[in-house]
């Protein structure tokens, strides 16, 4: 009880009044659409600054890793890339596809349109579709800002933890302990873990849009996650609130919710 009572009498609110009402301007000052799903979001930086940001880090990975020059794998990688690219109608990017030499079972795209397979996805991919999948989900990302926006989300929340440590700067220093203790718990399980997962979602939804309008079969997206979940070799990750990505039974049955949507999409693109 003492505690409570010396927390109560050292704790202000005006920093956190302070707070709210940054948040609020930055919010309006900094907000943006999302392509095609028309969510509303807040960015942490300009495209530029982004897109800037994109191509030192592609080219250090770049430079820092074994990328094939020719070959079936890259002539692959780069006509998926470029049907893909044509259905963005992103004019900001400067699109550019490799294939990185690796057992990493992985692909990204960075902000500006730099792309990156590594040749250990492509057996999870299997076909020409299921490649089509995973790099329209990358692109997706950069095309919807996730980037910019995970900059934005993890700035209010070092200005919130800021404005939480002056705001209980005076209490009792267990007390004060506790409340920082659960402000962290809170900002990330109940904000930066959603978004994570919502832009996952997003970025599922928007790649298959793209699968759809170049003319690939949307549905080898639930087919892919699959084998994704059974190449894990049945591990079981995280519970779904503690993840960064939806869990893949989330996201196949999801895939399924929208296929409907995605075959119209196809077939009015694709006769």
């Amino acid at each position: 009880m003492p505690i409570f009572g010396e927390s109560e009498r050292g704790f202000k609110v005006w920093p956190l009044v302070i707070f709210a009402l940054f948040a609020v301007g930055y919010y309006f000052l900094n907000s943006e659409t999302v392509p095609l799903t028309g969510r509303k979001q807040v960015v942490g930086m300009s495209p530029d600054q982004e897109a800037h940001l994109g191509l030192q880090s592609y080219q250090t990975i770049l430079q820092q890793s074994e990328v094939l020059s020719s070959g079936p794998q890259v002539e692959l990688v780069r006509r998926i890339g470029r049907r893909l690219a044509k259905v963005t109608d992103d004019p900001r990017f400067e699109w550019e596809f490799n294939v990185i030499q690796s057992p990493e079972a992985n692909a990204f795209c960075l902000p500006g349109g730099k792309v990156a397979v590594y040749t250990g996805i492509l057996p999870v991919a299997e076909n020409e579709n299921g490649l089509a999948v995973i790099m329209g989900h990358e692109i997706a990302h950069a095309v919807a800002r996730h980037g910019a926006e995970r900059v934005a989300h993890q700035q209010l929340a070092q200005f919130g933890q800021l404005a939480m440590g002056m705001a209980s700067s005076e209490m009792d220093p267990q007390a004060r302990q506790l409340v920082m203790g659960a402000f962290g718990v809170g900002a990330q399980f109940g904000v930066l873990l959603p978004f994570s997962r919502e832009h996952e979602s997003e970025a599922d939804y928007m790649g298959l849009i793209y699968l759809a309008k170049s003319c690939f079969d949307p549905q080898e997206a639930p087919a892919l996650w699959k084998r994704m979940s059974a190449a894990k070799g049945g591990r079981a990750g995280p519970p779904q609130f503690m993840s960064t990505h939806p869990a893949d039974t989330t996201r196949i049955e999801q895939f399924k919710k929208w296929m409907p949507e995605a075959m119209k999409i196809r077939a009015q693109h694709c006769p």
